[in-house]
């Protein structure tokens, strides 16, 4: 699968790209079906809430299920990303982000460069993340925001926040946040499962609590040029991958269905 000119475009633009449908249903019932057991198998990369308990993230998808084994090369995952970087690609996280009904909290306001460099050692902010949605995403159930084209602007300072979720994240300032909103808005990625998001490695997202009677579950796979990668080996491995095997594309049938 191949991105066109205007899609090129807008993810240089506004720093993310929405892909409404890019997987069928059936795909997304598949992939869905394997979470309760891959939540409740005992691994520690499956990371719980904090006040709440139920799974907050779950990594290393690829290396546990031999289905995201080959979600993590599906051609309308990896096509696209070859396209945009033109290099040799290595699997740099693979996880599932759950925001379960009433109790899923939130992420701060972050890009994940910052992360990326501090932890991991990466020298430049050339990552790209693909989401695919594995539930409906709507307003109510605590949706990515975005705000537009503040990649293009490059890094900001950011800190380490140990204490406001059970996930350490390297955040940014509201201060800072709060000049970018008024000058380049907030944009909420909503969708029906299946839809897909590509986004830059600078661009500040967040996502608030979910506080619906609906869960929300999406997909989310880091690709890095292997030329670009990690320089540090202080998170475990399902953090940030160390196997730099390029990525090759798998058909487009991979899954099964």
């Amino acid at each position: 699968m191949q991105l066109s000119a205007a899609q090129l475009s807008e993810l240089r633009h506004s720093g993310y790209l929405i892909l409404p449908g890019l997987f069928s249903e059936t795909e997304v019932e598949l992939l869905h079906s394997r979470l309760p057991t891959l939540f409740a198998d005992g691994d520690p990369s499956n990371i719980a809430e904090r006040g709440s308990g139920p799974v907050r993230t779950s990594m290393g998808l690829h290396l546990r299920d031999d289905l995201y084994a080959r979600l993590v090369r599906h051609p309308k995952l990896f096509t696209p990303a070859q396209q945009i970087l033109c290099e040799p690609l290595y699997i740099q996280q693979a996880k599932v982000n759950v925001k379960a009904a009433f109790s899923g909290e939130l992420w701060q306001w972050h890009y994940d460069f910052a992360t990326h460099r501090q932890e991991d050692g990466v020298p430049q902010p050339l990552a790209l993340n693909l989401h695919v949605f594995l539930e409906d995403v709507t307003e109510f159930n605590g949706p990515l925001w975005f705000i537009p084209g503040s990649h293009l602007l490059g890094e900001h300072p950011a800190s380490l926040d140990k204490s406001s979720t059970s996930y350490p994240l390297w955040v940014v300032d509201n201060t800072i946040i709060t000049d970018l909103v008024r000058r380049n808005g907030i944009v909420s990625a909503t969708g029906g499962k299946g839809t897909a998001l590509i986004f830059h490695d600078t661009l500040l997202h967040a996502s608030p609590s979910n506080m619906s009677p609906w869960d929300r579950a999406i997909f989310s796979l880091i690709l890095n040029p292997v030329s670009n990668a990690y320089s540090k080996t202080t998170r475990p491995d399902y953090k940030h991958h160390r196997d730099l095997t390029p990525v090759t594309a798998l058909p487009v049938n991979c899954l099964g269905v």
